[in-house]
């Protein structure tokens, strides 16, 4: 910053005459101190003839003189500046010197390019909250009709095939797509789909959970053990903390008692996986029926699915009582904890047997993206062990970050835009410019981790946030931009399951999305293999994070986009929404299959992107990795073995 002072004195050039007697100046107010000041000092001058240059230099001491008499006790510059909030706090409340005219002005808000103010327009004149509850309304419209679907053609499957109107069971046949919903839908207020629901899985899935045969550990844990505790919660069977969700308890419509002995019973049968395995790495798959668990055909486990585990069944300790749940899996992170990383950036693959890491492929798309969300969100639910036992989390989460940062984060050609790519062969490899989808989880963790889930204003009105969160929230808005980017940049607007970027030196080349009137159509190259849509809630989940800690509404408008998109070409008349082929080509071929995770994540992100921030506020619930909401453990008392 360049240094002003105030202004020097005139001297003959500027039109001023030498004279040679000596006067003794009059006393005079402080008002004409700086009149004075040119006036009266060794030498005297006088006018000599008036010109322009001495009219201007008059006008500029006048000036001068007017501020220097109307001065404010805060000083001359009003209101705050760009990023001095925690600064201003520690100002002077002293009469300000001449400096203060030259701090520097605040700094505008960027503006937008000019086509993404065309796709934007609405953010010009943001929508009254009516608006917003209409477009929630809509997405609650979408969630029935999603289910309408299941339940005609699918109803006790695990998935919906909508354009064959048939179910499959591809996730072990407990009725994912049932669990998954039931806490969406009572977060919605969907009472009969609350009662549906609840009344298959009250009759049927015990029975199935005792006669089925193989499950992921992983997936049957994030889907179904998740969507039944989060049920559990906000049916009010949780009386320690059910009164902060926001959400009315619809009486009669679920059965708490009976949603926890499933989820017991599941549980129970899962810990096989962990006790089962010569190391703290647990075995991949679990046989239900017969109370087994191995490893996967190749012996390894992912990396992701290994560490995605412990918010499941540390609430489930807290609720029953029984602190073998938490402690068993509690296990693996503290083993994670002695392994080696790469600037805390460790690879996909883990062997359960020896419990060491396989192959050095480093990524943060998927088996291994999740690692790194439950370092911070287990530290989060353990709100006691913060600063105690669970402190290592943080610190691991920290240091990872900051190894994203440096190893992974590249900036597209030509425009400039900000992913997170990938190391194949570890550090001394090759740098790779794809970025899944799965990927799109990081700006909301990111956002999460800088603010601990209250709003960046009351973070920075509190002090609470060091360079290092501002630094990340910068990152998450950024990265979160690219995500939708992913999306405008096809002629569909939806995103492929992954991406190419194009960077300096690495040119990638091949097709592009589609939509030649993105500004960045330059930057994304699409893969034929890699086109497919399967409804995904990545980037719908960071708008939603983003939206709550920074109050910006171009999130919402953002999802909203995407809403429509998902409304325009994935919708089914007949009930169901399904995945698509080809989101580059219209119009799109499809693929005939609706994930569980559109309805218990996709439109549940939606729905409270679109909502009031009072309803699962981010400093008292974290949202497992499959969209279902769990308390933060605050009691005092604690069964977990990390106390």
């Amino acid at each position: 910053e360049r240094r002003l002072g105030p202004p020097p004195l005139l001297d003959a050039r500027c039109g001023w005459r030498r004279i040679q007697q000596r006067q003794v100046p009059p006393t005079i107010s402080p008002q004409g101190m700086v009149t004075q000041a040119l006036i009266s000092k060794s030498s005297k001058y006088q006018f000599g003839k008036f010109t322009l240059g001495k009219f201007l230099s008059l006008l500029m001491v006048s000036g001068l003189i007017y501020l220097l008499a109307h001065r404010s006790s805060k000083g001359f510059v009003s209101g705050e500046l760009h990023n001095k909030e925690v600064e201003s706090r520690h100002a002077s409340k002293d009469s300000p010197t001449i400096r203060t005219f030259w701090r520097k002005p605040p700094r505008l808000p960027p503006r937008l390019p000019p086509n993404e103010i065309y796709k934007n327009s609405s953010i010009l004149h943001h929508p009254p909250s009516s608006e917003w509850t209409s477009r929630q309304k809509k997405v609650k419209e979408a969630f029935e009709h999603a289910w309408s679907g299941y339940r005609n053609y699918a109803m006790g499957h695990d998935e919906l095939m909508p354009l064959s109107r048939r179910g499959v069971d591809g996730l072990g046949g407990l009725g994912a797509t049932v669990v998954d919903s039931l806490d969406t839908a009572i977060i919605m207020g969907a009472d009969d789909i609350v009662s549906e629901a609840s009344k298959w899985i009250e009759d049927n899935l015990m029975k199935k959970i005792s006669e089925k045969g193989q499950v992921n550990l992983f997936e049957t844990t994030i889907r179904v053990l998740g969507g039944l505790l989060s049920a559990y919660h906000l049916s009010g069977g949780d009386q320690a903390g059910g009164g902060d969700s926001g959400i009315a308890v619809a009486p009669n419509k679920t059965n708490p008692d009976r949603l926890l002995a499933v989820s017991k019973d599941l549980a129970d049968r899962l810990l096989l996986a962990f006790t089962s395995s010569p190391s703290a790495i647990p075995f991949s798959d679990v046989v239900l029926r017969d109370r087994s668990a191995h490893a996967s055909p190749d012996g390894l486990s992912s990396t992701s699915e290994a560490t995605t585990l412990q918010l499941e069944f540390s609430y489930l300790s807290r609720i029953s009582g029984d602190p073998k749940y938490d402690s068993e899996t509690m296990k693996v992170l503290e083993h994670m904890r002695t392994l080696p990383t790469v600037e805390g950036l460790v690879p996909i693959y883990i062997n359960p047997y020896s419990g060491q890491f396989s192959g050095e492929n480093i990524r943060l798309g998927s088996r291994g993206d999740s690692y790194y969300e439950y370092l911070l969100k287990v530290w989060i639910q353990q709100e006691n062990y913060r600063n105690t036992s669970l402190k290592y989390l943080f610190e691991m989460y920290t240091e990872a970050m900051k190894g994203v940062k440096h190893l992974l984060v590249r900036k597209t050609t030509p425009n400039g835009l900000v992913f997170v790519g990938e190391l194949p062969s570890g550090r001394n490899g090759a740098f790779s410019p794809k970025m899944d989808h799965l990927v799109c989880f990081l700006p909301g963790t990111l956002a999460l981790g800088a603010t601990k889930g209250i709003t960046k204003k009351k973070a920075l009105e509190s002090n609470l946030l060091t360079k290092e969160d501002i630094e990340n929230l910068q990152l998450a808005e950024d990265l979160a931009k690219t995500c939708v980017e992913m999306y405008f940049v096809t002629s569909t607007g939806l995103a492929p399951e992954i991406a190419y970027f194009h960077i300096e030196g690495n040119p990638e080349g091949g097709p592009d999305g589609g939509n030649k009137s993105s500004e960045y159509i330059s930057d994304i190259t699409i893969k034929p293999l890699d086109r497919h849509n399967l409804l995904r809630p990545e980037t719908l989940e960071s708008l939603f994070v983003l939206h709550r800690i920074t109050e910006d509404p171009k999130y919402r408008e953002w999802g909203w986009q995407i809403f429509q998109a998902f409304e325009k070409y994935t919708k089914v008349d007949s009930g169901g929404y399904t995945s698509l082929d080809d989101v580059t080509s219209l119009p799109p071929p499809r693929r005939d299959k609706m994930e569980t995770f559109f309805l218990g994540e996709t439109l549940k992100y939606l729905y409270l992107l679109f909502g009031e921030s009072n309803i699962l506020p981010l400093d008292k619930y974290v949202f497992n990795t499959e969209a279902h909401p769990l308390p933060v453990i605050r009691s005092v008392v604690q069964v977990s073995n990390t106390v």
